[in-house]
Protein backbone atom coordinates (compact mmCIF):
# COMPACT_ATOMS: atom_id res chain seq x y z
CA UNK A 1 0.00 0.00 0.00
CA UNK A 2 1.54 2.98 -1.11
CA UNK A 3 2.72 5.07 2.14
CA UNK A 4 0.98 8.64 2.08
CA UNK A 5 2.33 10.21 4.88
CA UNK A 6 -0.93 12.87 4.76
CA UNK A 7 -3.81 12.85 6.76
CA UNK A 8 -5.54 15.23 3.95
CA UNK A 9 -8.00 13.00 1.43
CA UNK A 10 -7.27 15.28 -1.27
CA UNK A 11 -3.42 15.12 -1.20
CA UNK A 12 -3.95 11.74 -0.89
CA UNK A 13 -5.72 11.67 -4.29
CA UNK A 14 -3.19 13.82 -6.12
CA UNK A 15 -0.59 11.52 -4.80
CA UNK A 16 -2.55 8.47 -6.00
CA UNK A 17 -2.91 9.65 -9.47
CA UNK A 18 1.04 11.37 -9.67
CA UNK A 19 2.01 7.40 -8.98
CA UNK A 20 -0.50 6.07 -11.27
CA UNK A 21 -0.30 8.95 -14.30
CA UNK A 22 -3.77 9.28 -14.11
CA UNK A 23 -5.15 12.85 -15.08
CA UNK A 24 -9.40 12.02 -13.88
CA UNK A 25 -10.47 10.36 -10.94
CA UNK A 26 -10.48 6.92 -10.30
CA UNK A 27 -13.67 4.49 -9.90
CA UNK A 28 -14.58 5.22 -6.70
CA UNK A 29 -13.62 8.92 -5.81
CA UNK A 30 -15.67 11.78 -7.03
CA UNK A 31 -13.98 15.48 -6.48
CA UNK A 32 -15.37 19.03 -7.53
CA UNK A 33 -14.47 22.71 -6.61
CA UNK A 34 -15.59 25.65 -5.52
CA UNK A 35 -13.74 29.30 -5.76
CA UNK A 36 -15.51 31.00 -2.98
CA UNK A 37 -12.69 34.32 -4.03
CA UNK A 38 -9.52 35.16 -4.52
CA UNK A 39 -8.05 33.33 -1.25
CA UNK A 40 -10.31 31.06 -0.11
CA UNK A 41 -11.22 27.60 -2.53
CA UNK A 42 -13.08 24.44 -1.51
CA UNK A 43 -12.20 20.97 -2.40
CA UNK A 44 -14.96 18.21 -1.94
CA UNK A 45 -13.74 14.14 -1.72
CA UNK A 46 -16.43 11.53 -1.78
CA UNK A 47 -15.23 8.02 -1.84
CA UNK A 48 -17.79 6.15 -3.00
CA UNK A 49 -16.95 2.50 -2.87
CA UNK A 50 -14.15 -0.06 -2.08
CA UNK A 51 -11.98 0.90 -5.27
CA UNK A 52 -12.19 4.42 -4.02
CA UNK A 53 -11.09 3.05 -0.58
CA UNK A 54 -8.47 1.00 -1.54
CA UNK A 55 -6.77 3.73 -4.19
CA UNK A 56 -5.91 6.51 -0.82
CA UNK A 57 -6.72 4.47 2.18
CA UNK A 58 -9.48 6.58 3.33
CA UNK A 59 -13.09 4.83 4.50
CA UNK A 60 -16.43 5.74 2.40
CA UNK A 61 -17.56 9.56 2.76
CA UNK A 62 -17.23 12.83 2.35
CA UNK A 63 -13.94 14.87 2.56
CA UNK A 64 -14.02 18.64 2.58
CA UNK A 65 -10.49 20.83 2.45
CA UNK A 66 -10.72 24.25 2.68
CA UNK A 67 -7.97 26.34 1.21
CA UNK A 68 -6.82 29.63 2.55
CA UNK A 69 -3.75 31.94 0.54
CA UNK A 70 -1.47 33.31 2.59
CA UNK A 71 -3.40 32.74 5.76
CA UNK A 72 -0.54 33.94 8.05
CA UNK A 73 -0.85 37.33 6.94
CA UNK A 74 -4.88 37.33 7.37
CA UNK A 75 -6.55 39.85 9.44
CA UNK A 76 -10.27 40.04 10.79
CA UNK A 77 -12.39 40.04 8.08
CA UNK A 78 -10.17 37.50 5.90
CA UNK A 79 -10.62 34.87 8.98
CA UNK A 80 -14.20 35.60 9.29
CA UNK A 81 -14.51 34.70 6.08
CA UNK A 82 -12.67 31.11 6.32
CA UNK A 83 -14.69 30.42 9.46
CA UNK A 84 -17.79 31.20 7.30
CA UNK A 85 -16.71 28.82 4.47
CA UNK A 86 -16.19 26.23 7.83
CA UNK A 87 -19.74 26.69 9.13
CA UNK A 88 -21.35 26.60 5.50
CA UNK A 89 -19.64 22.80 4.87
CA UNK A 90 -20.03 21.69 8.32
CA UNK A 91 -23.37 22.36 8.76
CA UNK A 92 -24.26 20.46 5.46
CA UNK A 93 -22.63 17.52 6.88
CA UNK A 94 -24.26 17.69 10.32
CA UNK A 95 -27.81 17.93 8.76
CA UNK A 96 -26.75 14.66 6.25
CA UNK A 97 -26.34 12.46 10.10
CA UNK A 98 -28.34 14.08 12.54
CA UNK A 99 -31.75 16.56 13.02
CA UNK A 100 -31.79 20.18 13.94
CA UNK A 101 -31.87 19.81 17.78
CA UNK A 102 -30.24 16.41 18.52
CA UNK A 103 -27.61 16.79 21.40
CA UNK A 104 -23.27 16.81 20.14
CA UNK A 105 -20.28 16.70 21.93
CA UNK A 106 -17.20 18.32 20.78
CA UNK A 107 -13.72 16.15 21.24
CA UNK A 108 -10.62 19.18 20.70
CA UNK A 109 -7.64 16.50 20.86
CA UNK A 110 -3.90 17.17 21.46
CA UNK A 111 -1.25 17.95 23.75
CA UNK A 112 -2.23 22.04 24.97
CA UNK A 113 1.77 21.77 25.99
CA UNK A 114 2.96 21.09 22.48
CA UNK A 115 1.72 24.23 20.34
CA UNK A 116 1.53 22.38 17.00
CA UNK A 117 -0.58 19.76 18.85
CA UNK A 118 -2.31 22.07 20.75
CA UNK A 119 -4.75 22.92 18.75
CA UNK A 120 -8.23 20.87 19.70
CA UNK A 121 -7.79 21.97 23.50
CA UNK A 122 -7.57 26.03 22.74
CA UNK A 123 -10.99 25.49 20.18
CA UNK A 124 -13.07 23.77 23.19
CA UNK A 125 -12.70 26.13 24.98
CA UNK A 126 -14.11 28.64 22.46
CA UNK A 127 -17.04 26.59 21.99
CA UNK A 128 -20.40 27.73 23.42
CA UNK A 129 -21.34 25.29 25.58
CA UNK A 130 -24.94 24.68 26.31
CA UNK A 131 -26.24 21.08 27.69
CA UNK A 132 -25.60 22.44 31.40
CA UNK A 133 -27.72 25.49 30.82
CA UNK A 134 -30.36 23.95 29.44
CA UNK A 135 -30.22 21.39 32.28
CA UNK A 136 -30.16 24.36 35.14
CA UNK A 137 -31.56 27.11 33.50
CA UNK A 138 -33.82 25.87 30.69
CA UNK A 139 -35.88 28.95 31.28
CA UNK A 140 -33.33 32.02 29.90
CA UNK A 141 -32.18 29.22 27.17
CA UNK A 142 -34.07 29.47 23.44
CA UNK A 143 -36.35 26.39 22.74
CA UNK A 144 -34.36 26.23 19.65
CA UNK A 145 -31.22 26.08 21.48
CA UNK A 146 -29.12 22.87 20.65
CA UNK A 147 -27.77 20.79 23.22
CA UNK A 148 -23.87 21.16 23.07
CA UNK A 149 -20.96 19.68 25.35
CA UNK A 150 -17.20 19.40 25.04
CA UNK A 151 -14.03 17.99 26.44
CA UNK A 152 -10.58 17.94 25.94
CA UNK A 153 -9.25 14.05 26.95
CA UNK A 154 -5.67 14.87 26.75
CA UNK A 155 -2.67 12.51 25.23
CA UNK A 156 -1.58 9.07 26.29
CA UNK A 157 1.80 10.16 27.30
CA UNK A 158 -0.24 12.32 30.09
CA UNK A 159 -3.31 10.26 30.95
CA UNK A 160 -2.40 6.72 30.49
CA UNK A 161 -5.57 6.17 29.05
CA UNK A 162 -6.79 5.52 25.22
CA UNK A 163 -8.57 8.79 23.66
CA UNK A 164 -11.34 6.01 22.65
CA UNK A 165 -11.72 4.59 26.03
CA UNK A 166 -12.28 8.12 27.72
CA UNK A 167 -14.65 9.17 24.91
CA UNK A 168 -16.66 5.84 24.71
CA UNK A 169 -17.29 6.11 28.30
CA UNK A 170 -18.42 9.92 27.69
CA UNK A 171 -20.85 9.21 25.11
CA UNK A 172 -22.15 6.51 26.69
CA UNK A 173 -23.19 8.01 29.57
CA UNK A 174 -24.50 11.70 27.87
CA UNK A 175 -25.55 9.78 24.67
CA UNK A 176 -25.17 12.68 22.17
CA UNK A 177 -26.19 12.06 18.45
CA UNK A 178 -23.00 13.31 17.00
CA UNK A 179 -19.70 13.44 17.83
CA UNK A 180 -17.15 16.16 16.30
CA UNK A 181 -13.75 15.73 16.59
CA UNK A 182 -10.81 18.42 15.91
CA UNK A 183 -7.07 17.32 15.68
CA UNK A 184 -3.61 18.55 14.25
CA UNK A 185 -2.48 16.78 11.03
CA UNK A 186 0.14 16.14 8.80
CA UNK A 187 0.29 17.10 5.49
CA UNK A 188 2.83 16.75 2.18
CA UNK A 189 2.89 20.09 1.36
CA UNK A 190 4.21 22.91 3.06
CA UNK A 191 1.69 25.51 1.54
CA UNK A 192 -0.99 23.70 3.40
CA UNK A 193 0.47 24.49 7.04
CA UNK A 194 -2.12 26.01 9.02
CA UNK A 195 -3.72 27.00 5.94
CA UNK A 196 -6.09 24.62 4.83
CA UNK A 197 -8.90 22.90 6.59
CA UNK A 198 -10.51 19.20 6.31
CA UNK A 199 -13.57 18.15 7.24
CA UNK A 200 -14.61 14.86 7.12
CA UNK A 201 -17.65 12.88 8.32
CA UNK A 202 -15.74 9.15 8.79
CA UNK A 203 -14.07 9.69 12.06
CA UNK A 204 -10.61 9.53 12.51
CA UNK A 205 -7.45 8.00 13.47
CA UNK A 206 -6.00 10.34 15.96
CA UNK A 207 -1.86 10.50 15.27
CA UNK A 208 -2.26 7.98 11.65
CA UNK A 209 -0.06 11.38 9.68
CA UNK A 210 2.62 11.06 11.67
CA UNK A 211 3.31 7.21 12.08
CA UNK A 212 1.99 7.36 15.68
CA UNK A 213 -2.04 5.91 15.53
CA UNK A 214 -4.06 5.51 17.94
CA UNK A 215 -7.75 3.64 18.24
CA UNK A 216 -10.16 5.09 15.70
CA UNK A 217 -12.81 7.23 16.12
CA UNK A 218 -15.68 6.24 14.36
CA UNK A 219 -19.04 5.79 14.42
CA UNK A 220 -18.43 1.55 14.43
CA UNK A 221 -16.34 2.95 17.59
CA UNK A 222 -18.43 5.12 19.11
CA UNK A 223 -21.61 3.88 18.08
CA UNK A 224 -22.40 7.48 17.15
CA UNK A 225 -21.41 9.29 13.62
CA UNK A 226 -18.10 11.37 14.09
CA UNK A 227 -17.14 14.66 11.91
CA UNK A 228 -13.26 15.17 11.82
CA UNK A 229 -11.97 19.01 11.24
CA UNK A 230 -8.62 18.85 10.75
CA UNK A 231 -5.78 21.18 10.68
CA UNK A 232 -2.25 20.30 9.14
CA UNK A 233 0.24 22.08 11.42
CA UNK A 234 3.20 19.70 10.65
CA UNK A 235 5.24 18.50 7.88
CA UNK A 236 8.11 15.50 7.35
CA UNK A 237 11.61 17.08 6.55
CA UNK A 238 11.33 15.27 3.77
CA UNK A 239 8.65 17.12 2.40
CA UNK A 240 10.26 20.44 3.09
CA UNK A 241 13.48 19.49 1.21
CA UNK A 242 11.05 17.67 -1.87
CA UNK A 243 8.98 21.24 -2.22
CA UNK A 244 12.80 23.07 -2.35
CA UNK A 245 13.78 21.16 -4.45
CA UNK A 246 10.71 21.55 -6.94
CA UNK A 247 11.40 25.01 -6.52
CA UNK A 248 15.21 25.05 -7.36
CA UNK A 249 14.13 22.82 -10.55
CA UNK A 250 11.50 25.26 -11.41
CA UNK A 251 14.41 28.70 -11.30
CA UNK A 252 16.89 26.65 -13.27
CA UNK A 253 14.21 25.63 -15.89
CA UNK A 254 13.18 29.44 -15.94
CA UNK A 255 16.61 30.26 -16.53
CA UNK A 256 16.72 28.28 -19.87
CA UNK A 257 19.76 26.18 -17.98
CA UNK A 258 17.34 22.79 -17.53
CA UNK A 259 18.51 19.57 -18.98
CA UNK A 260 17.72 16.11 -18.94
CA UNK A 261 18.18 15.23 -15.59
CA UNK A 262 16.74 17.85 -14.01
CA UNK A 263 13.28 17.71 -16.16
CA UNK A 264 13.38 13.74 -15.14
CA UNK A 265 14.33 14.69 -11.66
CA UNK A 266 11.11 17.18 -11.77
CA UNK A 267 8.78 14.44 -13.25
CA UNK A 268 9.59 11.46 -10.11
CA UNK A 269 8.36 11.42 -6.51
CA UNK A 270 11.02 13.43 -5.08
CA UNK A 271 9.87 12.60 -1.64
CA UNK A 272 10.19 9.45 -1.82
CA UNK A 273 13.93 9.77 -2.99
CA UNK A 274 14.76 12.11 -0.31
CA UNK A 275 13.25 9.83 2.59
CA UNK A 276 14.76 7.06 1.51
CA UNK A 277 18.27 9.12 2.61
CA UNK A 278 17.25 10.51 5.39
CA UNK A 279 15.14 8.19 7.12
CA UNK A 280 17.65 5.47 7.71
CA UNK A 281 20.14 8.46 9.80
CA UNK A 282 16.88 9.46 11.36
CA UNK A 283 17.06 12.71 10.14
CA UNK A 284 13.62 12.91 8.74
CA UNK A 285 11.95 14.82 11.80
CA UNK A 286 8.79 16.11 11.86
CA UNK A 287 9.02 20.07 11.47
CA UNK A 288 6.61 23.10 12.45
CA UNK A 289 7.47 26.91 10.98
CA UNK A 290 7.89 29.31 13.25
CA UNK A 291 5.34 31.12 12.99
CA UNK A 292 3.43 28.32 14.52
CA UNK A 293 1.51 30.08 17.87
CA UNK A 294 0.17 32.94 16.05
CA UNK A 295 -1.23 30.22 13.32
CA UNK A 296 -2.95 28.56 16.07
CA UNK A 297 -4.23 31.06 17.41
CA UNK A 298 -5.59 31.73 14.35
CA UNK A 299 -7.07 28.84 12.71
CA UNK A 300 -8.11 28.14 16.58
CA UNK A 301 -10.67 31.34 16.33
CA UNK A 302 -11.64 29.98 12.55
CA UNK A 303 -12.94 26.52 13.73
CA UNK A 304 -14.72 27.80 16.51
CA UNK A 305 -16.40 30.24 15.37
CA UNK A 306 -17.36 27.63 12.40
CA UNK A 307 -18.31 25.13 14.89
CA UNK A 308 -20.23 27.22 17.04
CA UNK A 309 -22.84 29.28 13.94
CA UNK A 310 -23.15 25.40 12.23
CA UNK A 311 -24.48 23.65 15.66
CA UNK A 312 -26.94 26.52 16.65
Amino acid sequence: MYNFRTDLALERRDLYNKAHNIENDVDGIETEEEKVDENITISRVKVTNENGEQAINKPQGNYITIDIKKFKFADGDEIQKASEAVTKELKVLIEKHITPKAPILVVGLGNIYVTPDALGPKVVNEVDITRHLLEYMPEVMDENTREVSAISPGVLGTTGIETLEILKGIVDNTKPKLVIVIDALASRSIERISSSVQLADTGIVPGAGVANARKELTVSTLGVPVIAIGIPTVVEAATIAADSLTLLIQKVQEQGESNDFLNKLQEDDKYTIIKEILAPEEFNFIVTPKEIDDLIEKMKDVIARGINFAVN
